[in-house]
């Protein structure tokens, strides 16, 4: 029976997982290395729970329970009794692994382990526990209260029990889940990510501006942004290191980074996050 959740990481994915576990009746401890930003979490949950309230889409007492059902820490020794635990840190394989040695290490043996990993392979993130079998990726999407899209990703040691438990959750927090095979990118970035890089590869030869390449594939293709911006949505270093992990697992030339991409992010422009992207903010 799970009860009680873990969240590694409290930025905007993370925030955004808290948010709707607590939301729908689950106990929630949501660690961050940095008080600040638990802090700025907090803060961003219950103005998205107060702009829900407003809007209708949940009730005006349901602000106050959710936030009462989560606490913050920045110790790790504080999620040991999780039944659940679902990591969101940095796009980062050396930090993740680092992350999921300790996290083993920290909680219950019966506790499972979820990575929100978008492109990293589960297989490799499980291989640093003692519990292979209990680790599987669930890739909420960003904004995690408003997408209803969870891929679930099952590692090579991923037991029907784990993979049963997260379906469970995925459907108790009222979302749909994509499964996909543990091979780079998974489902959604696998496509999402080579259409992103190659509407910059457009703009790095001049085939049109910016603004006319995303006028071509909204207009064009019915998508409620188009690609630069929401690549600058995205983040684009988040891009980038997801175009790399395709690179380096399939090392097929197709997956490879434009350099106007590499470019933009080594200049410090990571999109709407850092003020400059595709666009300025």
């Amino acid at each position: 029976m799970i009860n009680k959740i873990g969240v590694l990481g409290a930025g905007q994915m993370g925030n955004g997982i808290a948010h709707v576990f607590a939301q729908y009746g689950y106990s929630v401890v949501l660690f961050d290395i940095a008080a600040p930003q638990l802090e700025k979490a907090l803060a961003t949950i219950k103005s998205n729970l107060e702009r829900q309230a407003k809007k209708g889409t949940i009730a005006e007492s349901l602000v106050a329970e959710t936030m009462g059902r989560i606490s913050s820490t920045q110790n790790l020794a504080d999620l040991a009794d999780v039944d659940f635990a679902v990591e969101a840190a940095t796009e980062s394989e050396a930090l993740k692994l680092e992350i999921f040695r300790k996290l083993d290490e920290a909680v219950k043996p019966s506790a499972f382990l979820a990575s929100n990993t978008s492109s990293i392979p589960i297989t490799k993130i499980a291989s640093v526990t003692k519990r292979p079998e209990k680790v599987i990726g669930m890739h909420f999407m960003n904004p995690v209260p408003l997408m209803k899209l969870v891929e679930v990703i099952r590692g090579h040691a991923t037991s029907d029990e784990t993979f049963a438990v997260t379906s469970e959750l995925v459907a108790k927090l009222e979302k749909e889940q994509a499964v996909s095979q543990d091979y780079p990118g998974f489902i959604v970035n696998r496509i999402l990510m080579p259409m992103i890089n190659e509407a910059a590869f457009a703009l790095y030869e001049g085939i049109a501006t910016a603004e006319d390449i995303d006028k071509g594939m909204k207009l064009g293709t019915n998508q409620p942004m188009g690609p630069l911006t929401l690549a600058d949505f995205i983040g684009l270093d988040t891009c980038l290191a997801i175009m790399n992990v395709l690179y380096d697992g399939f090392k097929d030339p197709k997956y490879r980074p434009c350099p106007l991409l590499v470019k933009m992010v080594n200049a410090g422009y990571m999109g709407r996050k850092s003020g400059r992207g595709f666009y300025n903010y």
